[in-house]
């Protein structure tokens, strides 16, 4: 091992040592800021390096020292390294030699850097990709090897703080009486962010924050097992009636929505732009790494026909990739792999310059979307939620849709994401994993990128001589009134080609035994019942309506569809039933409802493990495994 005091010149010494320090600052992916000061004889460069953010009585990383990393989220650093070093690149105030990261103790660990004094450096960004390293240069530095842990500067692993994360606070649905209230009305909702959330804490090992789960989105996490629609109609409704399992008194109403299936060659041309996030909140393995991973599945499912800009905002916005044919997708790849992160968050201005590249290259015939990919933690400019959604309410009026790709874990600002996406004619998904990108980046392309449908609205009639009361599981932040579902003008979900939407409603039948307390108003004096203008059947619980919009349209159209009162025994209730019911009282459990009634564990393993069905992907599995995992977080 080479000694810097003596085998460095006096005067190279400095900023190699220096050099090595920022090394691993960097690797370490850290948060807070450290100044160093590299000098030579004529020079003098402050450089600001973030430090990873430990308890006051943890040791610091000394310059000269390397920290190893271990385990899947690289940041339990256990051994200390001694290297063998050359010489190593500054950039901008930055060194940036890549470090691969391997999690074995005691291995060799290649190292490469580009040659560079510190007057003269070249920007050579660093891109850590599932243990391994973008190249930054072309000369080899000898390998680092792992030493024992050395006991005096061990630094462990600090527990996960989420107290910066921000969820909209969430008010539970109440029963309502038909009597009083005999139309519910809302939007439909498809994006599935809260599952894969909810996901990331039970496998962290902690409860997920209340207002973290929206339970309508750990529903319409799954695929179900719904009919194709047939005709010119987009998408297919079906129903199913049986006893809710936490309170057999009160029934469970499912409602589902099969959207066209569409194979990927029938996909229109692709105008995309990746509107990416590259602040220093993004500094982290979970965030600006693995969304590199994530874009790399996405372009590598594109084809001749379709365009992608590439628009990175942190203190400023700036166009890193000018409109580019996805046959180049070298091209494109070297873009996104130098991406690297640093400085503020300027969301407002990348949102701006993302939609004006989007409205520039606009294909009349093809699928147009920006597709937004960040922490959503926006601290310049056009920053605070109201500022952000008024902004991009604009910009839906151009036809171009918005997918939202939240990331990283500590900062997840979930609820400017999901206003985002709620306002901006898109979808939002929370990527958790390289198996999450898959999944939506992939396996689920067509329901991400294209549009079968916008401004999907649902409004339930219920039959009085049927149902005393009615409760609309999940959809809180997505609840209309009544006299939106006929406004055109109101925004509303989209329904993605090949998407399925589930709806729950609880009802209380009439003349059914019920602890519920439904609420009352006094008899209105001026207003009396009408006459039917045509003969109902006795048999119907309530009347299904839904409106949508063509993707371009602005007139919408009409679907209605009766459901009588047929009640199944539960013996006879198909998968996509029981399956999600389970998921419902797991997050009814979640939330702590209190309209949870029997619901516990082992009434959601019984429900979801017999109602796994074909289980493609596995993810009902996973669910499964999910639940047992919160039982012994839980205790029980």
């Amino acid at each position: 091992m080479i000694d810097f005091n003596k085998a460095l010149t006096p005067r190279r010494r400095p900023a190699l040592q220096t050099a090595v320090a920022l090394s691993c600052a960097f690797v370490l992916g850290a948060c807070g800021e450290l100044n160093f000061m590299a000098q030579d004889e004529s020079t003098s460069a402050q450089i600001p390096i973030q430090e990873s953010q430990e308890s006051a009585d943890q040791p610091r990383v000394r310059s000269g020292e390397i920290t190893h990393l271990s385990g899947p989220h690289l940041d339990s650093r256990e051994q200390v390294i001694e290297m063998d070093v050359a010489d190593a690149s500054m950039v901008s105030g930055m060194a940036l030699p890549a470090v691969p990261v391997e999690q074995a103790a005691g291995r060799s660990v290649g190292a490469t850097a580009r040659t560079s004094s510190l007057r003269q450096a070249v920007p050579q960004p660093l891109s850590l990709i599932q243990g391994r390293s973008v190249p930054a240069g072309d000369i080899a530095v000898p390998a680092i090897s792992v030493e024992p842990a050395d006991p005096h500067v061990i630094q462990r692993r600090p527990d996960r703080d989420s107290s910066r994360e921000e969820y909209n606070p969430i008010q539970e649905n109440d029963f309502l009486s038909v009597e009083d209230e005999p139309l519910s009305t809302f939007s439909i909702d498809v994006d599935a962010a809260s599952y894969s959330n909810m996901r990331r804490f039970i496998n962290s090992g902690q409860i997920p924050p209340r207002d973290a789960v929206r339970i309508e989105e750990l529903i319409n996490y799954f695929n179900y097992d719904y009919p194709d629609p047939t005709g010119e109609t987009p998408f297919a409704v079906v129903t199913e009636i049986s006893a809710a399992p936490w309170n057999p008194e009160h029934h469970l109403v499912h409602i589902g929505l099969q959207g066209k299936r569409l194979a990927t060659e029938e996909l229109p041309p692709n105008n995309l732009v990746f509107l990416l996030d590259v602040s220093g909140s993004m500094n982290d393995p979970s965030k600006l790494p693995l969304l590199q991973s994530a874009f790399r599945l996405l372009v590598d499912e594109l084809d001749e026909e379709d365009r992608v800009s590439i628009v990175v905002y942190a203190g400023a916005a700036g166009v890193v990739l000018e409109p580019t044919s996805g046959r180049n997708k070298p091209q494109i790849l070297e873009a996104i792999n130098r991406l690297q992160a640093g400085g503020s968050t300027a969301g407002g201005a990348g949102i701006e310059r993302a939609y004006e590249l989007a409205r520039q290259n606009f294909l009349e015939n093809g699928n147009n979307r920006v597709i937004l990919a960040t922490d959503g933690d926006f601290n310049v400019g056009v920053a605070s939620e109201g500022e952000l959604v008024r902004l991009i309410e604009e910009k839906r009026e151009d036809d171009i849709f918005l997918t939202v790709l939240g990331f990283g874990t500590g900062n997840l600002q979930d609820a400017k994401m999901e206003q985002l996406a709620n306002h901006g004619n898109g979808n939002y998904a929370y990527i958790d994993s390289l198996q999450e990108a898959r999944k939506v980046m992939v396996s689920e392309l067509g329901a991400t990128l294209f549009s079968i449908a916008k401004d999907v609205k649902l409004q339930i009639e219920f039959n009085p001589a049927q149902v005393q009361g009615y409760r609309l599981i999940g959809y809180e932040n997505r609840v209309l009134e009544n006299y939106e579902f006929n406004d055109d003008t109101k925004d509303a979900g989209e329904l993605g080609a090949g998407h399925s939407v589930t709806a729950l409603y609880e009802i209380i039948p009439v003349g059914a035994e019920t602890d519920v307390d439904l609420p009352t108003v006094d008899p209105l004096r001026y207003q009396q019942p009408g006459t039917p203008e045509e003969e109902i059947d006795p048999q119907e619980m309530m009347w299904v309506k839904l409106r949508y919009k063509e993707p371009t349209a602005d007139v919408s159209q009409k679907l209605e569809h009766p459901v009588m009162n047929w009640v199944l025994d539960p013996r006879e209730t198909t998968h996509d039933f029981r399956f999600s019911a389970a998921v419902a009282g797991f997050g009814m459990m979640l939330r702590d409802s209190q309209y949870k009634g029997s619901t516990d564990l082992d009434l959601v393993l019984d429900l979801a493990a017999g109602s796994r069905g074909e289980d493609r992907g596995g993810y009902r599995r996973e669910f499964v495994d999910l639940v047992r995992q919160y039982g012994e977080i839980n205790g029980n």
